[in-house]
């Protein structure tokens, strides 16, 4: 029988690397990252069910008042949950699952799963995350500000976390995030 997976809450602040960082560990076939729902508008470069599952706020609540999300919260005026649908599933196939959320989910699902495994993503620094902001393509070029006073906000619950990784080097951040999973798995 196959060795049951994990599951992984990545989160930190905008510009900090957490969806790069994700894509690299997706790489390998038996890590997969679970897909949010939202309420915003898709970017341009973003497709419904690859990105996101881009909904209505009538869908959003309905999802919400059928219990067919493990955890949503609001960011900055729009809603992301987690689809429950496959997690399980894929835990039980060994795979480790990944979710690619903001801080207030994160802590809400480790209420709902004590077996999850929280790590924050933290800049090297402000000014190093304020480049990045301003570097990406996000489409919100407006926002940097109220991003940057909400990182302000996520970089106090970092205690709250399993493990902390630094994002100074991605591929020394995705190597130290292997480590952890790989730990995680050897202990269950």
């Amino acid at each position: 029988m196959k060795n049951k997976g994990i599951l992984l809450v990545l989160s930190g602040p905008s510009g900090t690397g957490k969806g790069t960082i994700a894509n690299k560990l997706i790489e390998d076939k038996d890590i997969v990252l679970s897909i949010s729902a939202t309420t915003r508008l898709p970017r341009d470069t973003e497709i419904d069910g690859k990105h996101y599952y881009f909904k209505s706020k009538d869908e959003f609540f309905n999802m919400l008042e059928n219990n067919k999300l493990l955890e949503y919260a609001e960011y900055c005026g729009n809603y992301y949950g987690t689809p429950e649908e496959n997690i399980d599933k894929w835990i039980n196939e060994g795979k480790t699952v990944i979710l690619e959320i903001e801080t207030v989910g994160a802590l809400k699902v480790k209420q709902k799963r004590p077996d999850a495994v929280l790590i924050f993503i933290s800049p090297p620094s402000i000014e190093e995350q304020l480049r990045r902001l301003k570097n990406a393509d996000t489409g919100v070029r407006n926002d940097i500000e109220k991003r940057i006073e909400k990182s302000r906000e996520e970089l106090k619950l970092a205690d709250k976390y399993d493990y902390v990784v630094i994002n100074d080097s991605l591929d020394r951040a995705v190597n130290e995030i292997k480590d952890i999973i790989n730990k995680s798995k050897n202990t269950l």
